[in-house]
C-alpha cells in the first residue's frame, strides 16, 4: 500500500475554514463573501468549548477567531487552537481597529488580523495568503502595525523590576483596556493608572502602550 500523502491546502483547489464567531449575522456574511472562492466551511461555533472541539473534530486548514469572544480571552483561544490544529493558520477577526489587540494576535501566533469592514477578495485573500504561508497583504492595518513592532524590537527592553502593581497594569494593559477600566477594575484612581503606566513605560525602557502590550503578551506562555 503506497504511503498516505498529505494533503497541501496551498495547492489543492479547496481550503476548509472554521468560523469561531458568536454574531450569526457576521457568519452568515461570511459565508456569503466566500461563496465561489474555493474556501469551504467546515464548521461554525458561537462560543470557544464549541469552537475547539469541532476543530479537534474537522481539522481545517484554517480559523478564523472573533477577537472578543464570550466569557473568554480570545488570544488564549488562539493558543488552545493551536495545541489542537497545530498545522492551521489562525485568522483574528475584529471590529475593533486595536494595536493592542494586534499585539497579543501576533504573540498568540496568529497570522494575520482582520476587520470586519472587510472585503470578500480582501477576505480571501488573507485566507489564501495564510495557507501558503505568505505574509498579510500590503497596506493593511496589520502590516504596518507589524512594521512597526520590528521596529521597536530593535532597541529591545530594559529589565527593570515592576512592582506587584504595576504587573496588574501591565496585564490590564496588555488585554487593551483604557486607563478608566483599569481604574476601575483596580479599585484606584485614573491619575494613579497613569503613573503607573508611566513608571513601567520608563522601567522597562518602552516608548509607548502599543509596544508595553506586545512585550507583555510575548511573556505570556505559548
Amino acid at each position: 500500500t503506497p504511503p498516505t500523502r498529505q494533503r497541501n491546502p496551498a495547492m489543492s483547489p479547496t481550503i476548509t475554514l472554521l468560523i469561531a464567531y458568536p454574531k450569526a449575522v457576521i457568519r452568515a456574511g461570511l459565508l456569503k463573501m466566500l461563496e465561489g472562492s474555493g474556501i469551504r466551511v467546515v464548521g461554525e461555533a458561537s462560543h470557544a468549548r464549541e469552537a475547539v472541539t469541532m476543530a479537534r473534530k474537522v481539522e481545517p486548514d484554517v480559523v478564523l477567531v472573533d477577537a472578543i469572544l464570550p466569557g473568554v480571552d480570545s488570544f488564549d483561544v488562539v493558543r488552545k487552537f493551536r495545541a489542537t490544529v497545530p498545522d492551521a493558520k489562525l485568522l483574528v477577526l475584529s471590529a475593533v481597529d486595536n494595536p493592542t489587540y494586534m499585539a497579543r494576535a501576533h504573540a498568540a501566533g496568529a497570522s494575520d488580523y482582520l476587520l470586519e469592514e472587510l472585503s470578500a477578495d480582501e477576505l480571501v485573500g488573507a485566507i489564501r495568503n495564510a495557507v501558503a504561508g505568505k505574509p498579510p497583504a500590503r497596506g493593511g492595518r496589520y502590516t504596518a502595525f507589524l512594521a512597526g513592532l520590528e521596529k521597536r524590537d530593535e532597541a529591545g527592553p530594559a529589565s527593570g523590576k515592576l512592582t506587584p502593581r504595576e504587573q496588574q497594569v501591565l496585564r490590564h494593559i496588555s488585554l487593551g483596556l483604557p486607563n478608566k477600566e483599569i481604574a476601575s477594575s483596580l479599585s484606584i484612581s485614573v491619575e494613579t493608572v497613569k503613573e503607573h503606566v508611566q513608571n513601567i513605560l520608563r522601567k522597562m525602557g518602552l516608548k509607548d502602550r502599543t509596544q508595553a502590550a506586545v512585550w507583555a503578551a510575548q511573556q505570556e506562555p505559548a
